[in-house]
């Protein structure tokens, strides 16, 4: 390698969850471009996440790392929501052998219906907005901070 320049990074996809009890709002990026896009959102229920459709995202996308949203209270404690998270993480890292990074994810649902809205008004975005695009939006807001902060 020539004196002075630097290696080419490879890219890693990474998929980002947003996890809560009725939906887990997912999106992936790169580690190159550093740009999150919304996928979906997978319903969960009282029995947990539907592994199948997580199951078949991982085989569709094959990505390098995971990346969850732990919620934090304002005062900087964590949220009771970060015992499931925890184990929601675990579970990815144990059933996929991926790495897995927690993210601060305060207010990020909050951020990403501001973006839709925005976009909605701004006629980018035609059809209405659901919980559901919120959700996927918000894993995109988780996955951005973790490029930001966590690569």
């Amino acid at each position: 390698m020539p004196e002075g320049s630097r290696p080419v990074e490879t890219a890693r996809l990474v998929l980002a969850f947003d996890f809560g009890r009725r939906r887990i709002g997912v999106a992936c990026g790169d580690t190159v471009s550093r740009r999150a896009s919304p996928l979906t959102a997978i319903m969960a229920g009282p029995e947990g996440p539907r592994w199948p459709a997580i199951d078949a995202l991982i085989a569709e996308w094959l990505p390098a790392q995971a990346v969850v949203g732990l919620p934090y209270n304002v005062d900087d404690s964590e949220s009771p929501m970060g015992v499931p998270v925890r184990a929601f993480a675990a579970a990815l890292a144990s059933r996929y052998q991926l790495p897995v990074d927690l993210v601060d994810e305060r207010y990020s649902s909050l951020e990403a219906a501001a973006r839709l809205r925005s976009a909605r008004q701004s006629g980018l975005r035609r059809r209405r907005v659901d919980k559901g695009d919120v959700d996927a939006a918000a894993a995109c807001v988780i996955l951005e901070r973790w490029f930001t902060t966590g690569t």
